[in-house]
């Protein structure tokens, strides 16, 4: 019966155009920099993460399917959600239980995965990058290229080509770190959709709390 519910949700998602689960070809896993979240949106909704006391740098954003151009997104899947528990258990890399349900329903059904599955594929990518320590000891906000952010994590992780990893900006900030990976983790190059660094030449970067 399970096979059959399968096969009905997969034919009426070809039918409408949609985006299937598990076709894809590569994950984007993006971080995102805490402090920049928090100027941004997270203090006006006094979000856990933006406490001093969380000491939150490079946070968890998603573990994105994606196309050579373009990405699924909100596919349709007999998958069952995660339970409140599986997304709590997810705060401490992605800052919030709200945050993990909602990348679920947003990119991890269109992984193929299940929910547990998916949760255990982005906490192990997350924990195979190497995050620079040196952003953690910057003691006051600084104004930088993209590049160097760059550069800092292409030091960090040797093995990763600079077409595999992208730094992105969000109002004048330094916002993300993009990095392109397999359907096994392993670092490749990104989808021109993907490679848009950020251009600033004097980012602010602000120090965690």
């Amino acid at each position: 019966m399970r096979a059959f519910i399968a096969f009905l949700f997969y034919a009426t998602a070809a039918l409408a155009g949609e985006d299937r689960p598990g076709e894809f070809d590569y994950y984007v896993l993006a971080m995102s920099w805490s402090p920049t979240w928090c100027a941004l949106e997270g203090d006006a909704r006094g979000a856990a993460q933006c406490h001093k006391a969380a000491d939150s740098g490079w946070i968890l954003h998603g573990l994105w399917p994606q196309y050579h151009r373009g990405w699924p997104e909100h596919c349709q899947t007999t998958e069952r959600p995660p339970s409140r528990s599986m997304t709590q258990a997810m705060a401490d890399i992605m800052g919030s239980s709200g945050q993990a349900w909602y990348q679920w329903k947003k990119h991890g059904r269109c992984s193929g995965l299940s929910a547990p599955a998916y949760y255990a594929l982005a906490r192990e990518a997350y924990n195979k990058v190497n995050r620079p320590e040196v952003f953690r000891k910057l003691t006051k906000p600084v104004k930088l290229p993209a590049a160097v952010v760059e550069e800092a994590f292409l030091k960090a992780n040797p093995g990763w080509e600079r077409d595999m990893l992208t730094i992105t900006c969000r109002q004048g900030r330094i916002q993300e770190a993009r990095l392109c990976l397999s359907k096994t983790l392993d670092p490749v190059p990104c989808g021109r959709d993907v490679v848009r660094d950020c251009p600033a030449k004097d980012a602010l970067f602000a120090p965690i709390r």
